[in-house]
């Protein structure tokens, strides 16, 4: 996952090429041909199950870890799911997932935490440090060193939580390579994925919305959850969140009705009062039956 400083454009054209090169062995494939190696590649959406807690991995620094350890902590967790010496895919996204962070004022190790696993059992935590000291530093922000995770694990591990998240790969003997596809998991703290977003360019509106709707309203202001529940909704085909016309009809409405009421109470509340010149009044003194003021 060598460091990339090209374009996002590019990058996002790159990663489209990069799929069937990795998955085919480096041939040719045309549009609409079957690849036998492409299958079972790619991500099944399993939005509300909850990751297993007691899988088994080995964290940067060596130590023995279970995935339970990052959450339940009241923070919602990005997991990413790459291989530290993939040629091209995985570098695409953890670059444009960090590009997009670095625009929130949320921290990586405050607000909410990243997991990186890899699905290359061959791979140890000796490269696992070298990559988190190589992303931490590219992020920028102290916060990274203990909210940002990169582990190792055995392929069973590995595979079963491949399989929790609908995460499909699989390795190419002709390549060497893995093929897979580029996704970052938004789950909730305790466990349940809430969000994909499946490419290698994140917008940082969209990253905070997903935090936003992931961490339960536990991170975000009041204005955001205002416009995540009643202006935006996903839209999983553009893979971004956008406005929608009939949440935004909906919040006008009960603004006007919210606006309405309020009105009728202030004017409810006066008449109550009175104005200080009712009948058989005048500024405030009774009148006689003659009509002079006493």
């Amino acid at each position: 996952m060598t460091q990339l400083l090209l374009p996002t454009r590019l990058l996002s054209m790159l990663a489209l090429l990069a799929c069937p090169a990795i998955a085919s062995g480096q041939t040719t494939v045309m549009p609409g041909q079957a690849v036998p190696e492409m299958e079972g590649v790619g991500i099944e959406q399993k939005l509300d199950a909850i990751v297993p807690m007691d899988l088994q991995f080995t964290d940067a620094e060596g130590d023995t870890v279970l995935m339970g350890d990052f959450l339940n902590r009241e923070k919602p967790v990005i997991l990413t799911l790459n291989y530290y010496r993939c040629p091209m895919l995985c570098s695409l996204t953890l670059n444009g997932m960090v590009d997009g962070l670095k625009d929130l004022d949320w921290s990586i190790g405050e607000e909410f935490d990243v997991v990186t696993v890899s699905i290359n059992p061959d791979e140890g935590p000796e490269i696992a440090a070298r990559k988190k000291r190589a992303y931490v530093a590219q992020y920028g922000r102290e916060t990274a060193g203990s909210g940002w995770s990169f582990l190792t694990g055995r392929e069973d591990q590995v595979q079963q939580l491949a399989d929790s998240v609908g995460f499909g790969y699989r390795y190419d003997e002709v390549s060497g390579e893995y093929a897979h596809t580029s996704s970052i998991i938004f789950l909730t703290p305790d466990g349940r994925i809430s969000k994909y977003m499946n490419d290698v360019v994140f917008k940082p509106r969209d990253l905070r919305l997903a935090i936003v709707e992931s961490s339960e309203g536990r991170v975000g202001s009041a204005i955001d959850t205002l416009l995540l529940f009643n202006c935006f909704q996903w839209d999983p085909e553009r893979n971004s969140y956008v406005a929608s016309a009939w949440k935004i009809m909906r919040l006008g409405g009960v603004l006007t009705i919210i606006l309405v009421a309020a009105g009728l109470v202030v004017l409810g509340f006066r008449n109550s009062r009175g104005d200080g010149a009712g009948p058989g009044k005048v500024n405030g003194s009774a009148m006689t039956a003659g009509g002079s003021a006493s």
